[in-house]
């Protein structure tokens, strides 16, 4: 039965971060597999419009690279912080956080076609560690055990890590740009004199992912779960009037 243990504690994810990283892992096993090739994935203008590959919109965020290191390492930030962020942040606001990676995902592929990138799904991930680290300022982090931070602080440690072993920083670079994009217009601006919410989520993402349940009419709930439980400030019933006495003769 532990399969069936294993598959209830995959369904106890969160919906978002559990499709998202499941997308992420399947595509790497396709291509693991050959079934399909990095080529046919990345992030190509001309073959989206002159061919139609439009799959090329989202399959771009799901290629971390062949099974190695780098994967592991990227799957796991991007499992842990959007599972944070799903958890916290955004908790009870699953359309929201969709739409968190709506605006994520446009803005990434606007400067991803001006600075020709084709994959950019570690953009994505550090642009969910950036929103993450700005929202819990005051937690502390340690980084492989020896250094010790403070959360705003690990997007530049993760940037200092990709230039330690090699790595582009560009791509990191654009996450985190677009990841304080979207917390300036989200937490920052409509907190400002005169400031508002720009980015607002479309009610058919709120029906879709945060329906309300309606209550049902035939429900005749408990005294105690009724409002004023028990009926408390209702007027007492007043006390029937006793009979009075008459007493018989000869008393």
């Amino acid at each position: 039965m532990a399969h069936q243990s294993l598959w209830s504690q995959y369904l106890q994810i969160p919906v978002v971060t559990r499709t998202y990283t499941t997308a992420c892992v399947l595509t790497t096993l396709a291509i693991f597999m050959e079934l399909v090739t990095p080529y046919d994935l990345y992030f190509n203008p001309y073959l989206m419009i002159m061919h139609h590959q439009w799959w090329r919109l989202v399959t771009t965020f799901l290629f971390f690279g062949t099974l190695n290191f780098n994967f592991v390492f990227n799957l796991i930030f991007t499992y842990r912080y959007c599972y944070l962020l799903e958890m916290t942040s955004f908790r009870g606001k699953t359309s929201d956080f969709v739409m968190m990676f709506i605006f994520g995902a446009v803005a990434t592929l606007t400067i991803a076609y001006f600075s020709e990138l084709i994959f950019l799904g570690d953009a994505f991930t550090m642009m969910l560690v950036y929103v993450w680290s700005r929202r819990n300022p005051h937690v502390r982090l340690e980084f492989f055990g020896f250094l010790n931070f403070q959360a705003p602080l690990l997007p530049l440690i993760l940037l200092g890590f990709s230039l330690l072993v090699g790595h582009s920083m560009e791509v990191d670079l654009i996450g985190v740009f677009v990841g304080h994009c979207y917390y300036f217009l989200e937490d920052v601006f409509p907190n400002q004199p005169g400031g508002f919410r720009i980015l607002k989520t479309p009610r058919f993402l709120r029906q879709l992912f945060d329906p309300v349940e309606e209550e049902d009419p035939n429900y005749n709930p408990l005294p105690e779960d009724r409002p004023g439980g028990f009926d408390w400030g209702a007027p007492r019933p007043q006390p029937e009037p006793e009979e009075e006495r008459q007493d018989e003769p000869g008393e």
